[in-house]
């Protein structure tokens, strides 16, 4: 197994956390462009791995948001997933999880990219770039949409009392792919009260509260349950499903499901 290392894109001291740590710039946030033209049916499934305590995620926290807002009707689906390895630095970051730590070093494996760090995006789990890098994120998606999805996935979710009951149904994609599940919270604040941003209100968007790996079956579908967490409403989450290669890691499809008053909801890509 390759070594991998984690970089901290943030101003403060460096510290070694689960592998190497390295300190090292991120290029400034690039003008913005126009929102490019969807002139294919494909889509992009934007993956954010950031952080409460890096001081330079929120800007990457914020650009998320806005592409998040400004593709709202389009097949833009963005996921931010909060590492654990920062919680060592002097603040623990509420929404973070282990699970995603190791997300993102399986993605250093898939990419053949040994240098880990936040924040981080990986688009379609085929290339990664810099989260606050507008300009490159912008042109990606651009590319994303003018290609084509090679499976194709639905999803029906229904609410039974703590429980969300996920029916999922698949076409398309091969025997080494997985259907992954996450359960988002659209958006939410924290004050933070130490490390690189204390003294700051963070705004976060698209957090992944939960992430369910799903086997198919022979059929391609079938149902899945995700407990609710404290705080859930209807409003105020989603459900994100997309289709990932196992082996490469690239992401064939994917789609969402916003949660309305009667937890309801059917949806596929284009």
């Amino acid at each position: 197994m390759k070594t991998l290392k984690i970089l901290t894109f943030c101003a403060g001291a460096i510290a070694s956390v689960l592998l190497t740590t390295a300190l090292i710039d991120p290029s400034t946030a690039s003008p913005k462009k126009d929102n490019p033209p969807v002139t294919g049916k494909g889509f992009a499934l934007l993956e954010l791995f950031t952080s409460e305590g890096c001081s330079s995620c929120p800007a990457a926290d914020d650009l998320l948001a806005k592409i998040q807002k400004e593709f709202k009707d389009k097949p833009v689906y963005v996921l931010a997933y909060h590492v654990d390895y920062w919680n060592r630095l002097g603040w623990k970051d509420v929404f973070s999880n282990a699970e995603f730590s190791k997300r993102q070093v399986a993605y250093g494996q898939w990419l053949n990219n040994p240098q880990i760090y936040t924040p981080q995006v990986v688009i379609n789990g085929k290339a990664e770039y810099i989260g606050s890098d507008e300009t490159a994120l912008r042109d990606a998606i651009s590319g994303a949409l003018a290609g084509t999805a090679s499976a194709n996935v639905a999803l029906q979710v229904q609410q039974d009392k703590d429980k969300l009951a996920i029916n999922y149904q698949v076409t398309g994609g091969s025997t080494t792919d997985n259907l992954l599940i996450a359960l988002v919270q659209k958006s939410a604040t924290s004050k933070v009260a130490a490390g690189e941003n204390s003294g700051r209100t963070l705004a976060h968007a698209q957090i992944v509260r939960e992430l369910q790996t799903v086997t198919l079956n022979a059929d391609k579908k079938g149902t899945s349950h995700i407990k609710t967490p404290q705080g859930f409403n209807s409003q105020n989450w989603e459900v994100v499903g997309f289709i990932q290669n196992t082996s490469t890691g690239e992401v064939l499809s994917a789609t969402r499901a916003n949660l309305n008053s009667n937890i309801n909801v059917k949806s596929s890509i284009l």
